[in-house]
């Protein structure tokens, strides 16, 4: 029996992955590595975060993102976006160092065993060497990404799938060309994938319920005078204090009641464009400002959107509709995992989300999450890679109490589990 599978092979699973062997607990891997920013991110698109806030996480801190860089001859600079396929690219490089063999196999259940543990079932699609193998585990990691929770309002729900999609379903923008297309959304995905579309000659329009963008502002140095820093301290999240407590305090926040923190994780770092983009946005794509789609069907061959606003209503008619709605963690898309598992798990309030404790257990023992799963419980930090430090140790030592092996003395020569490389200026708050 394997004392862990972790599901998913994305910036968390192979942070976790990377601390669960350095703890000599040989984990297996399931995923498709960095399959969302491979699979689910046009060319032409740029991280949003700073480089120093991208890194996927290893005990010793040797492998981060400044790392792969250098071996590629580029610098990772703050205030510089690098693209998203350079990000991939490091998740790649990772992999391959930091963490253990990923198996690219996708896992169709996972299902608790009587008297403990798990059973994980593998899919048997012979295209992928797949046999339908159950592998045996003692403890479970979810770390399944973002993709699963893609939202879709719910008037473009009834509408064929090659009428409408979600934003993280496009690796390539190009089959648009030709064609008019509507972005659903305020954030960065939707400002991005509608300049995109605009940039290669797609007819664009993007229609947003907010009255107006958000627009992040050029980052300061990160070397400023005292009184500045702390005025606007950086956080991996952006500038400010209350980003800072975001950042640096996911314990604090995991105390705080669960009303509490399920509302925080709706309202806070809401829809904002990068800096970068507003030029390139603003000279390129037609928005409709303070309008929602209050319905939506086909009309020959096309989509009518009917737009209602406080001016009243509109429409207008589409070949295709993006949503870049954003994501909501949900026990109901876990799809792998047990119905009857799903149904008995705690939740943080309304959210759906399970609750877990400081360790991302859940109320199942020895099932795990990490990543947005999780972000109910620990704050909004853990919708970022930048998250995936803080996890990665904590979800390990976890494993650990959970196998009863937490507190054992090491053996000779057996590696020793250490915080990641700048832990340590982590703020003490970050441990309740």
């Amino acid at each position: 029996m394997q004392d862990l599978v972790v599901v998913g092979a994305g910036p968390y699973g192979l942070s976790i992955a990377s601390h669960a062997a350095a703890a000599g607990l040989r984990p297996r891997v399931f995923g498709r590595p960095m399959a969302a920013w491979r699979d689910g991110m046009p060319p032409g698109m740029f991280l949003k975060s700073e480089p120093w806030a991208s890194n996927l996480s290893d005990p010793k801190g040797e492998y981060g993102l400044a790392a792969y860089a250098a071996t590629q001859g580029v610098g990772a600079q703050h205030g510089v976006p690098l693209p998203v396929g350079f990000f991939a690219s490091y998740g790649l490089w990772f992999a391959a160092r930091a963490a253990p063999p990923v198996e690219e196999r996708t896992v169709t259940a996972v299902r608790p065993r009587a008297g403990g543990g798990f059973e994980v079932t593998l899919d048997d699609d012979p295209a992928t060497g797949g046999d339908g193998e159950t592998v045996l585990a003692r403890t479970v990691v979810l770390a399944i990404g973002v993709r699963p929770f893609a939202d879709i309002p719910a008037p473009l729900r009834a509408l064929p799938p090659e009428r409408v999609s979600h934003s993280v379903d496009h690796a390539d923008l190009t089959r648009f060309k030709g064609m008019d297309v509507t972005v659903v959304g305020a954030g960065q995905a939707a400002l991005e994938t509608a300049t995109l579309l605009a940039e290669q000659g797609t007819a664009v329009r993007m229609v947003a319920r907010s009255e107006r963008l958000n627009w992040n502002t050029l980052p300061p140095p990160l070397e400023r005078p005292l009184g500045e820093a702390a005025r606007t301290p950086h956080t991996g999240l952006g500038c400010g204090w209350k980003n800072w407590l975001y950042a640096r305090t996911p314990g604090l926040f995991h105390r705080l009641p669960a009303s509490t923190r399920a509302r925080v994780f709706s309202s806070a770092l809401g829809p904002a464009g990068a800096w970068w983009l507003r030029e390139r946005f603003e000279r390129a794509v037609e928005v409709r400002m303070g309008e929602s789609v209050a319905a939506a069907a086909p009309a020959r061959g096309r989509i009518r959107l009917d737009l209602d606003s406080c001016r009243g209503s509109g429409a207008v008619t589409t070949d295709h509709v993006i949503a870049a709605t954003g994501f909501t963690p949900g026990l109901d898309r876990t799809g792998p995992l047990d119905e009857r598992l799903r149904r008995s798990l705690r939740t943080v309030g309304a959210s759906g989300a399970p609750e877990t404790d400081t360790v991302f257990e859940t109320s199942h023992p020895g099932l795990f999450v990490a990543g947005l799963l999780s972000a109910p419980s620990f704050g909004p930090s853990m919708r970022f890679v930048f998250g995936a430090t803080y996890t990665a140790g904590r979800v390990v030592r976890g494993v650990r109490r959970r196998l009863g092996t937490g507190s054992r003395h090491l053996q000779p020569g057996e590696p020793r589990e250490t915080l990641p490389a700048g832990a340590a200026q982590t703020n003490w708050m970050e441990s309740l």
